[in-house]
């Protein structure tokens, strides 16, 4: 996928950052696919630093975007979706500075799903303001880690496999816990 779309934003010369900019702002408003693959695309195409600033501005300009359209378009009828995310279902009941930091911590973890921090905010009662301040705060760090992670990958150095084993690691855990929560007892 990485690949698709770097071959898509050579198409577009200098205005391939704003392409870039523009999908990961539909990845994020979305959720359709992990924004990861465009934090690659960016890191070949761009560079290490000028490819992880794209990414950072797509994304955090993402996430308020989504934050306008999940509070205006969902708020009645995705309550629910966080029925099974206890993090992010805090947010709904919390504003100032307790929400502010949750929403910052939800931020700083680079391969969680932001769509449900966004989505918590937005069903709750934080401002606007307050949450694009610590989203965008807290996704400073995680961007950087990501992008580490993704280049890293890419070069296939033995900081690379060490993240490919903590990945897979992780995700075997992840699928073992959820077969094991869904049937009970494993």
């Amino acid at each position: 996928m990485t690949q698709s779309i770097v071959i898509f934003l050579e198409q577009y010369g200098v205005y391939a950052a704003l392409f870039s900019i523009g999908i990961n702002i539909i990845a994020t408003v979305t959720a359709v696919f992990p924004t990861f693959f465009i934090t690659a695309a960016n890191i070949i195409l761009f560079g290490f630093w000028p490819g992880a600033f794209i990414s950072f501005l797509g994304e955090s300009l993402g996430a308020v975007i989504a934050f306008i359209l999940y509070r205006k378009g969902l708020r009645r009828y995705a309550r629910g979706a966080l029925d099974k995310h206890p993090r992010a279902k805090a947010l709904i009941n919390v504003d100032g500075r307790e929400a502010f930091q949750l929403i910052f911590l939800l931020r700083l973890l680079p391969f969680a799903p932001a769509w449900l921090s966004t989505l918590g905010a937005a069903l709750g009662k934080v401002s606007l303001g307050l949450f694009a301040v610590a989203s965008t705060l807290g996704k400073i760090p995680a961007l950087i880690m990501e992008a580490f992670a993704v280049h890293e990958v890419g070069r296939f150095q033995t900081t690379g496999k060490i993240i490919l084993i903590f990945l897979a690691a992780w995700l075997a855990y992840d699928v073992f816990d959820r077969v094991k929560k869904k049937r009970g007892n494993f």
